[in-house]
């Protein structure tokens, strides 16, 4: 076809509201009513085949673990090899078919998700997840329908992007897919992340191997669901689950691995990343290594800061999703002039704050995802209980005899190097220290100093020359900073997301910048007048 094709216009999807009686929320609680009382047997995704095994993994939900949503069939190494395969064989159609093809299918699978798939893509993230349904809607239905939309929109602005020409000479430059295939590792807290990963590099023309979290596999499957639907072909995306290390030792020795794109923990990516460059003689070219990973995100409050802000900021920032992101307020630096009316404001609203499952919809908490992370966090709190450095003014409770519950929890702290002031926690516990209010130049150092990682931040502040300075002292410390904000919540096209230190590479998920790892430009001169002699002018006498 000769033309030059303009996209539908692209917006963020609006977000519903899932009030009383509104017609998304009667829908979400028809779904989740109904993937409660089936029982479903899940299977991988490999090539044109939907691969079943005879070892099955029990889904319960974890705020109800007792109850069984379904089973999924774990893979072992030969499907590892069936999913690279499968991979090689789709990639050469797939890479030739024109980007307008590759963007209907996404673009399709967006509305499919924003009318016929939203509410059990939210329902599904609900019960497997524990989000509660506004956590659900921002994530699993709003973010991965603008990853989708968006992420065609940087494509066509990256295709554009060609150089300059010369008198009689046509430059151009292709962004070809990379020679391979790409490895997605996804994580089990947002269900846009599962999707946008193995999306972002296939939408440039590659083929991927999907593992994702074994806890996001229910809300996994129904995103493949929606690829196949919307006319993904086979092959192009292979949805299979795995351990890690079986997927690795596989994947990270094979010749036509191309990329990898992950997120999770720092220390796993630390070693992905060593296994990869002690492989770097296995394979066709060097692969891009794209990863998003821990967070110590902390919230900084000016002397001036306004206190409903700041301390509304707090608990959202902390509690929402039960701290489980990897933006979540972990740390807080408070000023010593306006702690007491905080610390009243906060230790009040805290006490509005109720916990349970995320079906009942006035639960603003809900369980954190499993029984390992129950243990890890309760164990962090007991530990902050014994050290008489800390106050516990908030929660500090915690019980798994049926879901996995812990109040959402605030500790004081008089040694702001202390344990739960440096260590990643992922889960519903802020520290607080509080700082001599006429030191505020010294606790800039400390926050920027205090943790390796450098994802996210916030700045309270009304005084604007404090709120410079802050930002050109913690330049390095978060790759997204918020001012008068809290520290989590960013928009597809609005807050393109990532850190540095330990906290990954900064693509910036959510921008055309991260789609650019997905491509390998080749550079086009065609002379339109060749030379027919060799001779140059300063030759002749």
């Amino acid at each position: 076809m000769n033309a030059i094709f303009q996209l539908p216009h692209i917006q963020n999807e609006p977000t519903l509201a899932y009030t009383p009686n509104s017609p998304e929320r009667k829908a979400l609680k028809e779904a989740v009513a109904q993937m409660r009382k089936d029982t479903i047997e899940i299977p991988m995704y490999i090539g044109s085949e939907k691969v079943f095994t005879e070892r099955k993994i029990r889904i319960a939900p974890p705020y109800n673990h007792k109850h069984t949503l379904g089973y999924f069939c774990e893979g072992d190494a030969t499907h590892v090899e069936q999913a690279i395969t499968s991979c090689l064989n789709a990639k050469e159609n797939w890479s030739n078919l024109s980007w307008e093809h590759r963007a209907a299918i996404f673009l399709r699978a967006a509305d499919l998700l924003a009318t016929k798939y939203r509410a059990k893509i939210n329902g599904a993230t609900m019960l497997a997840q524990s989000k509660n349904a506004h956590q659900a809607e921002i994530d699993a239905a709003c973010e991965l329908i603008d990853f989708l939309r968006f992420n065609v929109q940087y494509m066509q602005f990256i295709y554009a992007q060609q150089p300059n020409s010369s008198p009689q000479i046509w430059n151009q430059v292709e962004y070809r897919p990379l020679e391979g295939f790409v490895f997605a590792i996804t994580p089990f807290n947002f269900t846009a992340i599962a999707g946008n990963l193995p999306m972002s590099a296939v939408l440039m023309g590659n083929v991927c191997v999907w593992k994702p979290a074994y806890p996001q596999v229910y809300s996994a499957q129904v995103i493949m669901e929606v690829f196949r639907e919307a006319g993904l072909p086979d092959g192009v995306i292979n949805l299979i689950y795995v351990d890690g290390q079986v997927a690795g030792d596989i994947i990270f020795k094979h010749k036509d691995f191309a990329g990898l794109h992950f997120t999770g923990s720092t220390a796993v990516f630390k070693h992905l990343w060593k296994t990869i460059g002690q492989n770097l003689d296995i394979y066709k070219s060097y692969p891009r290594i794209v990863g998003e990973t821990g967070g110590k995100d902390f919230v900084l409050a000016h002397p001036s800061a306004d206190v409903p802000a700041l301390v509304t900021g707090l608990i959202r920032g902390a509690f929402e999703f039960q701290g489980q992101k990897c933006s979540a307020a972990s740390r807080a630096y408070i000023p010593s002039n306006i702690w007491v009316a905080v610390k009243e404001l906060l230790v009040n609203t805290m006490k509005t704050i109720k916990v349970g499952s995320p079906e009942n919809y006035e639960n603003f908490v809900n369980a954190v995802i499993d029984e390992r992370a129950f243990d890890k966090i309760s164990n962090y709190i007991t530990e902050a209980k014994a050290n008489p450095m800390n106050e516990i003014i908030c929660g500090g409770t915690f019980d798994k005899s049926e879901g996995y519950f812990i109040q959402p929890t605030v500790i004081v702290t008089q040694d702001p190097m202390s344990k739960t002031m440096v260590e990643e926690i992922f889960g519903p516990v802020l520290t607080i220290y509080v700082y001599d209010a006429n030191n505020f130049e010294d606790v800039l150092t400390l926050v920027d100093n205090s943790s390796p990682y450098a994802l996210t931040g916030a700045i309270f502040s009304q005084d604007r020359y404090a709120m410079e300075y802050a930002m050109k002292k913690l330049q390095n410390s978060a790759g997204n900073i918020y001012l008068n904000d809290k520290p989590t919540g960013a928009v597809v096209g609005q807050q393109p997301f990532g850190g540095a230190r330990g906290s990954g590479t900064n693509d910036k998920a959510g921008s055309w910048l991260n789609l650019l790892r997905w491509v390998s430009p080749r550079t086009i001169k065609e002379n339109l007048l060749p030379p027919t002699d060799y001779r140059y002018p300063f030759l002749s006498e």
